[in-house]
This record gives C-alpha cells, sequence and structure tokens, in this order.
C-alpha cells in the first residue's frame, strides 16, 4: 500500500544519493510502522520503505483474509472479494482499513505532539492499496518498495521531479 502526507509535504525525510535519510518524523513513521503486528497479531510486515512525502509497504494478512468476518459468506469459507462492513467511527478488528487508518493516527498523534500542531493533518485522506496474488506479484512490489529511493528523481509523488 501506499499512504501520502498532507498536501505531499515532505516531512519524512530527504533522499541523497538513492538513499533515504529520515527526519525524526520519518522516525516515527518508521517505528510506527513496525510497531504494527504487535498492535495486529493477525499480520506480518513484507517490504516497506518511507520516502520524503509517502511510504509504502507490504502488509500479509497471516489469519482472516483482512476484511471484516462475515459468517454469512461461503459457509466461513474464503472468497474472491469479500466486503468489509467498515463504517464512519466503526473500525472492524483486524481489517486493512482499521490497520492503516490506526497506523496514521499513531504517526499523526506523534508528530502534532512534537510540533505542537494539535489536529493538524498529516497524511492525506485514504490510501493506494493492491492486493498481492501471486509470488511474482509480490517479488515485483517487492523491488519497487526497495527501489523506490533510487527512482526518487523520476517519482511521481517528488515535488522536485523533473518535467
Amino acid at each position: 500500500m501506499t499512504i501520502v502526507a498532507w498536501h505531499r509535504e515532505c516531512l519524512f525525510g530527504e533522499v541523497v544519493e538513492g538513499e533515504m535519510k529520515l527526519t525524526k518524523f520519518g522516525l516515527v513513521a518508521r517505528q510506527q510502522w513496525q510497531k504494527l503486528p504487535k498492535r495486529f497479531p493477525n499480520i506480518e510486515l513484507g517490504a516497506f520503505v518511507v520516502m520524503p512525502n509517502h511510504m509504502h509497504g507490504i502488509i500479509m494478512i497471516i489469519d482472516g483474509r483482512g476484511t471484516a468476518d462475515n459468517p454469512n459468506d461461503h459457509n466461513g469459507e474464503s472468497c474472491p472479494r469479500a466486503p468489509t462492513h467498515e463504517q464512519f467511527q466503526k473500525p472492524v478488528k483486524g481489517s486493512i482499513p482499521t490497520i492503516v487508518c490506526s497506523y496514521k493516527s499513531a504517526v499523526s498523534y506523534r508528530i502534532n505532539l512534537m510540533r505542537g500542531t494539535k489536529g493538524v493533518p498529516l497524511w492525506q485522506r485514504n490510501y493506494y492499496e493492491h492486493v498481492i496474488r501471486d509470488e511474482k506479484d509480490l517479488q515485483n512490489k517487492t523491488d519497487y518498495i526497495k527501489a523506490n529511493p533510487i527512482l526518487w528523481d523520476e517519482d511521481d509523488e517528488n515535488p522536485m521531479k523533473s518535467v
């Protein structure tokens, strides 16, 4: 998944010679991502990177499908697409939207505390997600995440990208 900073502000660091150098805010973003499996024991983390104004990460669901439990769908059997019955201010335990919301909230809270900017948005609304379906797709996404700092000059999220 990809989560983007509010107005694409480069809060988390800078890329120097193809390597990401995190600021204290970037360290918070990295630390909170790494803590997710302790808060959500149904997940493991794959490759991830905190970039100057966004982050990419792979979340692997190890128990369940990452969606709401629904006893009425296919007699408990997994299905290709299961609806998550997420509603505003009604999180569904262990779902991808709840995990992302929790991450964004934890990072926002800590960084706003550090900056003395209570309640100021840190992240853009929503996030981009892609369901990884096989090993080849996993390898492609992992390679993309690992190469992201090297490719920063051409990244669409880079506000200084050469036109």
